[in-house]
Formats: C-alpha cells, sequence, structure tokens
C-alpha cells in the first residue's frame, strides 16, 4: 500500500496522527485517501490489522454515519478467499472506523507502475480471483462502485478485495455537500458516469477495466482529465491494444449495455477455458519481484510488533507545569496574599467556558465539533428577559435579537410624539405589543399577496412610516440560483447558506424555525411531502411563469406540497419566516437502486424580498 516503501519499511506516524484507536495501538502508516487514513495495528493476540479511521467532515454527516453503519454491518457477511474481512469497527463514535485484516503485499497499482504489466498465468489467477471476489460480494447484497487497481491488494496466496461498500457509503457525502466525490472517473462503469442505476454489472465493468490496466499498463480509455476519460467511457469504444489473447473476453466486461455483459461466475469461466492446465493457485502465482516485496512486508511488519510501545509525539495536553504559577504581568497584584484569602493550589486546571477541555490522548478532532452533538438542540423555555446573549445549544453563535421596550416605554414614546406633531395626530394603541392600527393594516396587506412590489399594495393614503420603507419602495433583489440541491429524507435547507446545504435535526425538520425547505414523511408516515417552516407554499400550475413577480402574486398559500403532486420541472413559490422569497423547481428523486431517499431540485432565491414575518 502507499504507507510501505520498496525496501519494506513502513511509514511512520505523522504529528496529527493518533497513537491509539480504541484498544489498538498504531504503529504505521498504510495511506490516506478521499474517505480517511489507514494505519498498521495489532490485534491483542498480535496479528496485524488494517485500521482506516473516516475523515472528520464524513464523520460530522448524520446521513453519512448512517449508511456507514449498514454498510459495515453487510461487510461482516463477506468471508470470502479473495476478500478481506472485516474484524473489528465502531461506527458511532467521534471518529469512526473500520478494521480488517492486514494485507502485506502491493497494490495491483503499486506493482504494475513500479514491475509493468503482469504475465499471463498471473492475469488469470487475477481476474479469477477478483471475479470471486465480486460474486461473494454481491452475494451480501453489496455492490463495490469503486473497484480499482489501488482496492485490488496482492497476497503470496492470491488477490484480496477491500473497501468494498464505503463508496457506498460515501454517496451521502455527495448529498450534503462535502465535495468528496464518489467513484473513480478511470474505472466507472458508462451508466455509473452517467448517474444511472448502478448494479453488479458495474463491477464488471471495473473488472475489466482493471484486467486491462494489470495486462497492458494503462487503462483502456486512456488517461488526462476526468470529463475526457468520463466522455471516452460513455461514448467510445475501449483500446485494448496489446491485451493477450487469452484475455479477448475482457471486452465483453466493458460493453456498454450492462445486460451484455458475463457476470463473475461466466468470467471465472472463461479464465478456466483460457487457461491450459487450469486454474491452480500454488502460492507462487506472482512474479518473484513482488512475492520479494512481500516477504519484507511481513519482516517489518514482525518487527514493529515485538516493538515497545512509543513515547508520545507531544506532550499530552493534562502534562503537569513545570514553570512556577505566577500571576500575569497584566494582572498586578493590589493586595498581598495572607492566610484569610487562601490562593488556590498551583495544579489546580483552569477551566473556561470559551475552551474546550484538555484531552488525555492527542486526537485528530474535526475543526468545528461542538462540545455537543450538533444534530439536536435542547427546547429552551421561554425566559423573562432578552435572551440574545445565550446561544441555543453549546457552541452555538448567539443569535441578535431586537430590544424589547417595556409598554411603560412604549407608551411614553408614543405621548412624546404625540405633542410633537400636535393635537391632530391620532394615536392607537395595541393592547400589548406597541403596535399601531396602520402597521397592522400593512401587514394585513403584505400578507394578502396583493402586490408588494406596486405602491398600491400599502394599502391606504393614511399608511405608516413601516409601509412608507417596505418592498413597495427598495429596488427588488438580484435572483441568486442553486442548480442540483439533493435533500435527504428528513433533511431541511436554509436559503440564507450559499449553496444552500442540506442539515438534520433529530427532532424533526418540520419543527426547525428555520427549515425553509424540508423534505420528510408526513405524520402519520405514509405520504412524502415538501414544507416550509414558514408555512406559505404555493405550487404553481402549468400556465404560470415562475419569477417574483409571480410567487408576490399568489396567496394560495398551503403549510406543504405532497411528492405525489409534483412531477419534473414542478415549480413551487416559498415564503420563508426570513422574508426570503424562492422559486424551487422539482427535479426528481433518488432513483430505485440508490440506497439513500433524496430529492433533486433547483433553487432561486430572492433574499430579503419581503418584510419578514412578525413574531406571535
Amino acid at each position: 500500500m502507499g504507507g510501505v516503501q520498496p525496501d519494506g519499511q513502513f511509514r511512520p506516524l505523522e504529528s496529527g496522527d493518533p497513537q491509539t484507536v480504541a484498544s489498538y495501538r498504531l504503529v504505521a502508516r498504510l495511506g490516506s485517501g478521499g474517505m480517511g487514513t489507514v494505519y498498521l495495528s495489532y490485534t491483542p493476540g498480535g496479528h496485524p490489522i488494517a485500521l482506516k479511521t473516516i475523515r472528520p467532515e464524513l464523520s460530522e454527516d448524520p446521513e453519512f454515519r448512517r449508511r456507514f453503519r449498514q454498510e459495515v454491518q453487510a461487510a461482516q457477511r463477506v468471508q470470502g478467499l479473495y476478500t478481506a474481512p472485516v474484524i473489528d469497527y465502531d461506527t458511532e463514535g467521534e471518529r469512526p472506523w473500520l478494521a480488517t485484516a492486514y494485507v502485506p503485499g502491493p497494490s495491483l497499482a503499486a506493482a504494475v507502475a513500479e514491475h509493468g504489466p503482469l504475465p499471463v498465468p498471473t492475469l488469470l489467477l487475477l481476474v479469477a480471483g477478483v471475479a470471486e471476489a465480486l460474486s461473494v460480494i454481491h452475494g451480501a447484497g453489496i455492490v463495490h462502485r469503486d473497484l480499482k487497481p489501488s482496492n485490488v491488494l496482492l497476497a503470496t496466496d492470491g488477490p484480496r478485495v477491500i473497501d468494498f461498500g464505503i463508496a457506498r457509503a460515501a454517496d451521502a457525502t455527495a448529498l450534503t455537500g462535502t465535495g468528496v466525490s464518489i467513484g473513480t472517473p478511470a474505472f466507472m462503469s458508462p451508466e455509473q458516469a452517467a448517474g444511472k442505476e448502478i448494479t453488479p454489472a458495474s463491477d464488471v465493468f471495473a473488472l475489466g477495466q482493471v484486467a486491462a490496466y494489470a495486462a497492458r499498463g494503462a487503462g483502456a480509455y486512456g488517461d488526462g482529465p476526468s470529463h475526457a476519460v468520463l466522455y471516452r467511457i460513455v461514448h467510445e469504444e475501449p483500446d485494448l491494444t496489446g491485451l493477450p489473447d487469452q484475455l479477448r473476453f475482457v471486452a465483453r466486461c466493458l460493453a456498454k449495455d450492462p445486460a451484455d455483459r458475463p457476470s463473475p461466475s461466466e468470467v471465472i469461466a472463461l479464465c478456466q477455458e483460457a487457461s491450459p492446465g487450469g486454474l491452480r493457485q500454488s502460492g507462487e502465482w506472482l512474479p518473484e519481484a513482488i512475492g520479494t516485496q512481500i516477504t519484507r512486508r511481513v519482516s517489518a511488519s514482525a518487527a514493529l510488533a515485538a516493538q515497545p510501545a512509543a513515547p508520545p509525539l507531544t506532550p499530552p495536553p493534562t502534562a503537569p507545569v513545570t514553570q512556577p504559577v505566577t500571576p500575569p504581568p497584566t494582572a498586578p497584584v493590589t493586595q498581598p496574599v495572607t492566610a484569610a484569602i487562601p490562593a488556590p493550589p498551583p495544579t489546580a486546571p483552569v477551566t473556561r467556558l470559551d475552551q474546550p477541555a484538555p484531552h488525555a490522548m492527542p486526537t485528530v478532532a474535526a475543526p468545528h465539533t461542538p462540545a455537543a452533538p450538533v444534530y439536536s438542540r435542547p427546547t429552551v423555555p421561554p425566559a423573562p428577559f432578552p435572551a440574545a446573549a445565550h446561544a441555543p445549544w453549546p457552541g452555538a453563535q448567539p443569535q441578535p435579537q431586537a430590544p424589547r421596550r417595556s409598554r411603560a416605554g412604549v407608551i411614553t414614546a408614543v405621548i412624546a410624539a404625540a405633542l410633537l406633531v400636535g393635537v391632530g395626530g391620532a394615536v392607537y394603541l395595541s393592547k400589548a405589543g406597541g403596535d399601531t392600527k396602520d402597521d397592522a393594516k400593512g401587514n394585513s396587506a403584505k400578507n394578502s399577496g396583493s402586490g408588494s412590489d406596486s405602491p398600491s399594495g400599502s394599502g391606504s393614503g393614511s399608511g405608516s412610516a413601516a409601509d412608507a420603507s417596505g418592498p413597495s419602495t427598495r429596488p427588488d433583489p438580484k435572483p441568486v440560483a442553486f442548480k442540483g440541491i439533493n435533500i435527504p429524507i428528513d433533511y431541511y435547507v436554509r436559503f440564507a447558506d450559499s449553496p444552500p446545504k442540506p442539515l438534520y435535526d433529530e427532532t424533526g425538520a418540520r419543527y426547525v424555525d428555520d427549515a425553509d425547505l424540508f423534505y420528510e414523511t408526513n405524520g402519520f408516515g405514509d405520504e412524502k411531502i415538501l414544507g416550509s417552516s414558514g408555512e406559505k407554499l404555493v405550487l404553481l400550475n402549468n400556465a404560470q411563469q415562475g419569477s417574483l413577480a409571480t410567487c408576490r402574486a399568489e396567496t394560495r398559500y398551503a403549510e406543504e406540497a405532497k411528492l405525489s403532486q409534483l412531477s419534473r420541472g414542478s415549480e413551487l413559490c416559498v415564503h420563508t419566516k426570513s422574508g426570503h422569497i424562492a422559486l424551487v423547481t422539482f427535479e426528481g428523486t433518488a432513483p430505485k437502486s440508490d440506497p439513500s431517499d433524496y430529492m433533486t431540485v433547483d433553487i432561486t432565491v430572492w433574499r430579503n424580498a419581503e418584510e419578514p414575518a412578525q413574531e406571535q
């Protein structure tokens, strides 16, 4: 793997690497990639294992965690001779991880890059072994989705396929916008590249690509930018120049139509037919140079296992203070310390509310992981005083709120204003909130949807100052458009975010105040719906052109829209509590083959297009 050097030595741990994960002591780096970092460790009995820790940004995504848990449980059922079985895992901790059996051989990618194409007998055993691994993986209900040379390891008794199922869990990453691409472009099937349904036949296409790479030293669709390779995969025929005659059946694996590809069991039979004496795994199937590398790695692994645990790379945060504790130079002592005012012991830890508690062990922490779970917020009872200085949950930023004035202050201000205007001024006081009747009239006219962008929409000629400063007296905001936003079931987005990123709250999206658009099931669980916390949503008919003017004019408000009412291209106007107006275009839902349930929408937002809703 990437962490093993040609002389068989392993890459040491780096300064940011953890030294232990659960009860496993990490001794070396084996490699890293888009999903996380892989380390060499050992079971209590001394057997080497490969332990993969998941990237922090994936760990923070609840949808990834849910699917990762499912895939790990499914992967435990995979117990083939040509797969690396799952040994242990933790999908619930702060940093999820997965441990599999360690394979001391190099990856197929590294072996070909260093030693060139493999000989025909090795190729036939390689292709048959990977096909057998796929049969077992598919039998467990898993599609690999990311079969490539770096995910095929070479052991003394045959190949090993690794990382099956993890790419499927990583599909959640694409949904929530962390930017990690799923799959490797050069080894994707045409249907995967086109975003269509993915089946076990997609893995057979990748197997054909892997075989071509091992036999030729290059992929069947060339190199270059990802979009160029994907175009050739979808539209052009593979380049199989130099492919041995015994592997001509690989062209069938690379058929554009999944139905035309052989099954993994057929591939094994074709390898048997192409081998003069039949397939026999003797333990000496690899070229001598690769076998020598494996021997060196086995020796290096055994040497690491015999070494005592290394001291920490950096002193832990709880290390004792070696310098005398003195008062800060900027804090002068105003009186001598006496027995009447005992000083705190110098070894007592200082606890500050604005800093996290120290860890006893260095860890690789997410850059913005709060102290409390980020997926739920406790219900805060209404306080009798302004709560602007208090965050709604640990780690959240305080939300500024307009200061409230007492009734006496409001009455005093109104009386003073009346004295200034003269006796002819008419003053109307509400019972509790200090709103004027003109304000109420303006709000009523605005909520009626009677053209807030025209002067006549503000009510009578005696409109209040609040009416004069409304949308009718300022230019329309510029639209901001976002294409292809995927919102998983039970998630919501906020129109103020750029781009809107799916968010999750375990109390339910419909109960989140700023859930501008959510996707979930109704209260009975028998109907999927789109909704908004503002409860002002309008499904436009086919004759209407979606625009800001249309959304302002429409008043057929509903709290939600049923998924069964929508078809591709359906448009909805959404008015939020914060005053944003959005045109949402429905683009469809996840294909049946996808393990997740999500909808895809295009969103055009006019931010602050109307006055925010008044709090009740």
